[in-house]
C-alpha cells in the first residue's frame, strides 16, 4: 500500500489527494473505499507539473576582469535554492543592473547553473570632434564618462544630453551630438563624440498682440532681447534665453507702469521654434488696461523727526500727473535713504495705494514706520586673505558705537570700492545686531589681483617702435602700499622708473610717497632720407610726495622734486669752427637755434602743491562722481632754473541710462619764467621745461603731434631736384617727405578737453570684458617765443630782380658785426659753396609753424578690452580740424596683463 501509494503520488498529482481524502475520512469513520473510488472520479486530470530542480552549483564563464566570487555577489541565487525560470529572469536582472556587462545568458544543467556573460569595455580616452564654439574645457567636465572607466550605454545617452544642453545654453538649439565607439584590442574602447554645433539660434521676429497705447517698435526697444537684423551682428541680445525672456516680461510690465497703465498684465508668453532649428520667433498677449493719474499723494510718518507736511511738500510727483511707478520705487528709497541720514536704519517705507476706477487716479500715501534709533554694534571684514583688516576698516566713516547713518554707509562703500582690491560693485551689508536699536556692518570682499604688469606697444612716424612696460603691486604685502617699476624703451628714448607710496604712514591719515628715475630722450631729424640724432636729453631725479586729507573729498599734496638735466648735440654733426678760431660751437644752421639755446647742464629745485577734490564712486572704473585738481610749482630755490608753474585738471561721469557712461574731462596749464635771459628770439622759458602735447594726452595726433615746431623747407627745381635750387617746398610737402626735418618746440600754455561716452554691449560681450566708447577731443599748445630763423633776409626767400634764387654767406658789416649776406652765385669768388644755408648738399629755408591757441579737434572710437592676457586699449582717430605743421596718427594700442 506504500509503495502504491508512493508510484501514485510520484505520477499522478490526482492520486496524491485522493490518498490524503482517504486518510483523512478513515479518521472519520467512513468507508475508505467508497470514498476513495469517489474522490478518485470527481479529480479532473492535470498537465505535467513544470520542473524544480534544486540549484547545485553556479558557475560563471566569460569572465576577464572581474572575478567570479565577484560577479555571483551581484545576484540573488544561490546553490540550494529552487530553480525556476522565473529564478533565471531576475539572475540577468540583476546582471544588468550591475551595467557592467554588455550581454548575459543564464542556463540550468539539471541544478547546474552557468552565468555566461560578456563584459562592457573599458573607455580608453574620450574624443571631442566638430567644437569650435565651445572648447574641450568646456565641454569635458560636464561628461560622466572619463577614462579608465567601464562603458555603459545609459551614461553615453546622459553625456550627449549634457552636451545638447550646454549648447542650448549658448543659443545653439540646432546643435547634434553623435556619439561613436571605436573597438580597440584588450577588451578597450574609445569614445568620440561628433559634434555638429549648428548655428546659433537667434530671435527672427517678436510679436506683440493686445498693444495700443504704444507700437510694436517702441516695446521692443524696452526689451532686451532684440529682433535679429544685419545691425545687431555684434549684440548677444538676438540669440533665445528663456531667462531673457521672462526679464523682457518683467521690462514690459515696468514700461507700463512707467507710463500709467497700473492694470497691465502679460497674458502670455510664448516661444516658438523654427522647424529647421534656427530661429524662434516670440509672440508676447498683453492686456494695456486703463491709464491712470496721480491723486491724493502725501506722507504720514510715525517717526518724530520727520514733519508730513513738509515732506509732503518735497515728493516728486504731484497729483494730476500721469501714474509713475518708477517714480514711486525711487521716493520709497529716498525716504529710506533720508531716515538712515538721521540714523534710522531700518525704517519701514510703505507705500499704499487707493485706485479709483471712476476718476481713473491711483491716490498713493507713504507710510513711515516709528523705528528706533540704530547704532553700530560691530564692523565685520569677511574674505580679506591677503589684505589686512585694517586696510579695510580705516575706510570706513564710521565707527562701531556710532550713530547709524546711510550716507557715511554709502561713502564708506565707494571708499573701499576705489582702492581697486576687490570685487566691482562692493556693497556693505546691514544685519541686525543683537538687539534692536544695535545694527553690524558686514564687508563681504572677494579679493582680486592687484598686481599689473602692463605692456604697451605702438608705431610712431617719430620713434618707429615704442615698446614700454611697467609692474606695479598695489597692495603690497596686503597693507595697501603701492610699489611699481617701469621701464620704456624706443630707438630714440628710454626710462626707468621705481616708486613708492605708503597711503597711511604709521597708520595715521598721511600719505607719502618717492620716485626715483632717470630719462634719456634722443630727439632726431633727417638728413638724406636717414634719422640722425640732433639732441640727447638726460634726467636724473627723485620725488618727494606727502599729502594729508582736508575734508572727506578734498585733499592737499606737498612735493619737492630735484633733477640733474644734461642736454648735449653730436658735435660732429651740428659743431662749427665760424669763426676760424680753432673752437667749435653749435651751429644755428645745422641743429637750428632753439637746439643751441638748451644744451648744456643745469640743476633744477622745485617744490609743488596739488589740491584735490574727488567724490568718483571708483577711480579705476568710475561711472559718477567728479574730480578737480590744481597743481603749482615753483622752481628757483636753489638750482639753475627759475619758474612757475601751473595745471588743473577736471572730470566729471554720469551714467546716462541703459548702461551708457559719459564723460567729460578737461585740463590746462602755463608756465612763466622768473628770469631774463635777454636775448633776442630764445625764449625764456627752457626747451626741456615746456609743455608738449599728442600722444597718447590726445588721440589723433603723434607723439609731440601739436604744437610750435620748425620745419625745415628743401629748395627744389622744377624737376624736384636739390642740385639746382629754384623753389622751395610747401609745408605739407616738407611733412609728408622721407627726408623732413620738423622739430617740435614745445609750448608754455595748452589745454585740453574730452569727451566719451561708453556704449554697453550685450551680456555676452560684457563677460568678455568689452568696453567701447567713442570721443571727442580738442586741445591746443601754443605761446613760446618766436626763434630767429636762419633763412633769407625777409624771412621767407631771396630773390634778386629778376627772380634768381639768392645764397647766403657770412660777411661782416661796417661796424665790424657777423652777418649773412646775400650773394647772387651758388659759388663764392674762391670757388667754395655758400653753404650757410645747405645741409648736406641739400638748400632749405626754415619756417616756425603752428604757435596757435586754435582749437585742434579729434573725434575717434575706442574699445577697452579685459582680455586672457590682460587689459588691450584700441583707439582709430580721425582729426577733423589741425594747424599746419601737426603730425597726426590714426591708430594706437596698447596691452597689459594683472596678476
Amino acid at each position: 500500500m506504500t509503495n502504491f501509494a508512493s508510484a501514485a503520488t510520484r505520477r499522478n498529482p490526482a492520486a496524491r489527494l485522493a490518498i490524503g481524502l482517504l486518510a483523512s475520512t478513515m479518521l472519520a469513520g467512513v468507508p475508505t473505499a467508497v470514498l476513495a473510488q469517489e474522490e478518485a472520479a470527481s479529480v479532473p486530470a492535470v498537465a505535467p507539473a513544470v520542473q524544480q530542480d534544486v540549484v547545485r552549483t553556479i558557475a560563471v564563464s566569460g569572465a576577464q576582469r572581474l572575478e567570479a566570487q565577484t560577479i555571483l555577489s551581484y545576484i540573488k541565487l544561490r546553490p540550494g535554492d529552487t530553480w525556476t525560470q522565473a529564478a533565471g529572469d531576475e539572475v540577468l536582472k540583476d546582471l544588468y543592473a550591475t551595467e557592467l556587462f554588455s550581454s548575459a545568458n543564464v542556463v540550468n544543467n539539471n541544478g547546474d547553473v552557468v552565468i555566461t556573460i560578456v563584459e562592457n569595455p573599458v573607455i580608453n580616452r574620450i574624443i571631442l570632434e566638430g567644437n569650435r564654439r565651445l572648447k574641450n574645457d568646456k565641454v569635458l567636465p560636464e561628461i560622466r564618462l572619463s577614462p579608465r572607466q567601464i562603458f555603459t550605454r545609459s551614461k553615453v545617452r546622459a553625456d550627449v544630453s549634457r552636451i545638447i544642453e550646454l549648447y542650448k545654453r549658448q543659443g545653439r538649439f540646432a546643435a547634434t551630438v553623435e556619439p561613436k565607439m571605436v573597438e580597440l584590442s584588450q577588451n578597450r574602447v574609445d569614445i568620440v563624440f561628433e559634434i555638429s554645433e549648428g548655428p546659433k539660434s537667434k530671435v527672427r521676429q517678436i510679436n506683440i498682440i493686445g498693444n495700443d497705447a504704444f507700437s510694436d517698435g517702441k516695446l521692443r526697444g524696452e526689451m532686451l532681447t532684440k529682433q535679429a537684423r544685419l545691425t545687431s551682428f555684434l549684440s548677444s541680445n538676438t540669440s533665445y534665453d528663456p531667462d531673457r525672456l521672462a526679464f523682457d516680461q518683467q521690462k514690459l510690465r515696468q514700461y507700463y507702469l512707467t507710463e500709467g497703465y497700473a492694470d497691465f498684465r502679460v497674458v502670455s508668453a510664448v516661444a516658438e521654434l523654427t522647424p529647421d532649428k534656427r530661429d524662434f520667433i516670440i509672440t508676447y498677449v498683453v492686456e494695456e488696461g486703463e491709464r491712470y493719474k496721480f491723486g491724493t499723494v502725501d506722507v504720514e510718518s510715525q517717526i518724530r523727526d520727520f514733519d508730513n507736511e513738509a515732506m509732503t511738500a518735497r515728493l516728486p510727483m504731484q497729483g494730476g500727473d500721469w501714474y509713475d511707478a518708477k517714480l514711486v520705487e525711487d521716493t520709497v528709497e529716498q525716504l529710506s535713504e533720508l531716515a538712515g541720514t538721521f540714523g534710522y536704519a531700518f525704517a519701514d517705507v510703505q507705500p499704499q495705494f487707493s485706485r479709483n476706477q471712476d476718476t481713473l487716479t491711483m491716490d498713493v500715501t507713504f507710510a513711515l514706520r516709528e523705528a528706533p534709533r540704530v547704532y553700530v554694534e560691530r564692523i565685520d571684514v569677511n574674505g580679506n586673505t591677503l589684505t589686512q583688516d585694517k586696510v579695510v576698516r580705516r575706510e570706513f566713516r564710521l565707527a562701531e558705537g556710532d550713530a547709524f547713518n546711510s550716507l557715511s554707509v554709502a561713502r564708506s562703500t565707494a571708499r573701499i570700492n576705489s582702492l581697486g582690491y576687490f570685487q566691482e560693485n562692493f556693497e556693505i551689508n546691514q544685519v541686525e545686531g543683537s538687539a534692536p536699536d544695535r545694527i553690524v556692518l558686514e564687508a563681504n570682499v572677494e579679493e582680486q589681483a592687484t598686481g599689473e604688469l602692463q605692456l604697451s606697444a605702438g608705431f610712431s612716424s617719430l620713434e618707429s617702435f615704442i615698446l614700454a612696460g611697467s609692474i606695479r603691486q598695489r597692495n603690497f604685502r596686503g597693507r595697501g602700499q603701492t610699489v611699481g617699476l617701469s621701464l620704456n624703451y624706443s630707438r630714440y628714448s628710454k626710462s626707468a622708473q621705481v616708486s613708492f607710496s605708503e597711503p597711511y604712514v604709521f597708520d595715521r591719515n598721511i600719505s607719502a610717497g618717492v620716485d626715483i628715475y632717470r630719462r634719456d630722450t634722443n630727439s632726431f631729424n633727417f638728413r638724406n632720407n636717414e634719422r640722425n640724432t640732433t639732441f640727447a636729453q638726460s634726467t636724473t631725479g627723485a620725488q618727494l610726495r606727502a599729502g594729508v586729507p582736508l575734508t572727506e573729498y578734498t585733499s592737499a599734496v606737498a612735493s619737492y622734486t630735484f633733477n640733474y638735466d644734461d642736454v648735449t648735440l653730436d658735435e660732429g654733426l651740428y659743431f662749427s669752427d665760424r669763426d676760424g678760431d680753432g673752437v667749435a660751437t653749435c651751429d644755428p644752421i645745422l641743429a637750428s637755434r632753439y637746439l643751441c639755446e638748451a644744451i648744456g647742464q643745469r640743476t633744477s629745485s622745485i617744490v609743488g602743491l596739488t589740491l584735490n577734490y574727488n567724490t568718483l564712486n571708483s577711480r579705476l572704473r568710475p561711472t559718477s562722481g567728479e574730480t578737480i585738481s590744481w597743481t603749482t610749482e615753483l622752481a628757483g630755490l636753489g638750482g639753475d632754473v627759475k619758474y612757475v608753474r601751473s595745471r588743473a585738471r577736471a572730470g566729471k561721469y554720469w551714467p546716462v541710462g541703459g548702461g551708457f557712461i559719459f564723460s567729460v574731462t578737461g585740463e590746462g596749464g602755463w608756465i612763466r619764467s622768473l628770469e631774463d635771459n635777454n636775448v633776442a628770439g630764445q625764449d625764456d622759458v627752457r626747451l626741456t621745461d615746456r609743455f608738449f602735447l599728442g600722444e597718447p594726452q590726445m588721440r589723433g595726433f603723434d607723439i609731440r603731434g601739436v604744437g610750435p615746431r620748425i620745419v625745415r623747407l628743401q629748395y627744389l627745381d622744377d624737376d624736384g631736384d636739390a642740385a639746382t635750387p629754384r623753389v622751395s617746398q610747401t609745408i605739407e610737402e616738407a611733412l609728408a617727405s622721407d627726408s623732413r626735418v620738423d622739430d617740435a618746440l614745445g609750448g608754455k600754455a595748452y589745454y585740453l578737453g574730452r569727451a566719451e561716452l561708453e556704449i554697453p554691449l550685450g551680456s555676452g560681450a560684457r563677460e568678455m570684458g568689452l568696453r567701447p566708447s567713442i570721443f571727442l577731443d580738442v586741445g591746443s599748445l601754443f605761446s613760446v617765443t618766436r626763434p630767429v630763423l636762419q633763412d633769407y633776409p625777409d624771412g621767407l626767400q631771396a630773390t634778386d630782380g629778376d627772380g634768381n634764387l639768392l645764397y647766403l654767406q657770412p660777411g661782416v658789416d661796417d661796424e665790424g658785426n657777423d652777418i649773412l649776406q646775400a650773394v647772387t652765385n651758388r659759388f663764392a669768388p674762391d670757388g667754395t659753396e655758400n653753404e650757410r644755408n645747405v645741409i648736406g648738399g641739400t638748400f632749405f629755408k626754415e619756417v616756425f609753424v603752428g604757435d596757435s591757441p586754435a582749437p585742434r579737434i579729434s573725434v575717434g572710437i575706442g574699445v577697452n578690452w579685459n582680455s586672457p592676457f590682460g587689459p588691450f586699449r584700441i583707439d582709430v582717430s580721425h582729426v577733423l580740424k589741425k594747424q599746419v605743421g601737426d603730425d597726426t596718427k590714426t591708430f594706437s594700442f596698447n596691452v597689459g596683463t594683472q596678476f
